[in-house]
């Protein structure tokens, strides 16, 4: 069975720097755009940042400068680190890769669990 499995959120004052990984597990060939999204309580889900096969990156205004979402390939891994965190940046991040071809065939739009960030002024 796939999945994205994510870990490292936590609490943290404002200021301070987390690191997001996901990593897909199961018997994968082939995965596509590897991304972080966030929701914060009453608001919509929303893009962080994208990575694609190639190392191509593509980030919400919200968050250039302070965020870097990477890879690895080999590990199958997407990482966020998140640098000078704001309040704002309260919310449950949630890993998504577009596309993955696994042994039982294509997957499409597959979502992770979510794991909770929580910045203090």
């Amino acid at each position: 069975q796939v999945q994205l499995v994510e870990s490292g959120g936590g609490l943290v004052q404002a200021g301070g720097s987390l690191e997001l990984s996901c990593v897909a597990s199961g018997i994968i060939f082939t995965i596509g755009v590897m991304g972080w999204y966030r929701q914060a309580p009453g608001k919509e889900r929303e893009l962080v940042a994208t990575i694609d096969s190639g190392g191509s990156t593509n980030y919400a205004d919200s968050v250039k400068g302070r965020f870097t979402i990477s890879r690895d390939n080999g590990k199958k891994t997407v990482y966020l680190q998140m640098n000078s965190l704001k309040p704002e940046d309260t919310a449950v991040y949630y890993c998504n890769v577009d596309r993955m071809t696994a042994n039982r065939g294509p997957l499409y739009n597959t979502w992770g669990q979510g794991t909770q960030v929580t910045v203090s002024s």
